[in-house]
């Protein structure tokens, strides 16, 4: 077999130079993590949860899988949302798709890859929601993209219908759930202006950004 001596060497130059740079660093960090933030995310080798937002290890705690999705069965999900919100405390839930996804274009023109046909059967149900709306669109690409918002904020939805975060509100936590998307052809990200902070707040922040996405509104912010 084979040994990764490229990678196994990239880590040692990696630890070196945080080491120079930040002392002390690693011996804070094995001692617990603090992270205020939880990223659920894409599987996609091309968007690292931390180094887009530049955090250090440690501030970011992420789950990713493919498409971002927040399915109520996949209890892997729900435990990394678990852990994050009653043991870490995190203040606020990101989920990030980001344009051009693979498994999103995989769903919208219904190709058939196997296994993960079963997967991607619910962004076509978010796809057979919005039919009406995507279909005034002409462009593949362009109706791609537009799933993918329309994706991000189905899943934030499905974020707030958790019994964990309808539990943390109720319990008077401060949490906060967001959607951004990431563009790949210009390492930005977009925030389509979720920002949901309690039960209350769901169905007018969900209304307002299906609305904003409808319209073409929905514009890159340089901070978010």
């Amino acid at each position: 077999m084979r040994s990764l001596t490229e990678l196994i060497s990239n880590n040692v130059q990696w630890s070196e130079e945080m080491a120079r740079a930040n002392p002390g660093f690693f011996d804070r960090l094995a001692k617990q993590q603090t992270p205020d933030y939880l990223w659920i995310g894409c599987s996609d080798s091309r968007v690292p949860a931390n180094q887009i937002v530049d955090l250090d290890p440690g501030e970011l705690f992420v789950h990713r899988n493919v498409a971002n999705l927040v399915v109520h069965t996949d209890f892997n999900c729900l435990s990394v949302i678990q852990y994050a919100v009653e043991a870490l405390n995190v203040k606020h839930i990101i989920v990030c798709g980001h344009y051009s996804c693979g498994g999103v274009k995989a769903a919208l023109c219904n190709f058939e890859l196997g296994l993960i046909d079963n997967w991607l059967r619910h962004i076509q149900d978010v796809q057979e929601k919005h039919a009406k709306m995507l279909s005034m669109i002409e462009d593949t690409d362009e109706r791609c993209n537009r799933l993918c918002e329309l994706n991000v904020i189905e899943q934030v939805i499905n974020v707030c219908g958790t019994t964990i975060v309808r539990d943390a509100w109720r319990r008077g936590d401060s949490l906060t759930i967001h959607g951004w998307i990431y563009g790949l052809k210009d390492g930005r990200i977009l925030d389509l202006a979720m920002g949901i902070t309690g039960s209350h707040e769901v169905d007018a922040a969900y209304a307002a950004t299906v609305s904003n996405i409808a319209s073409g509104t929905i514009s890159k912010t340089k901070t978010v």
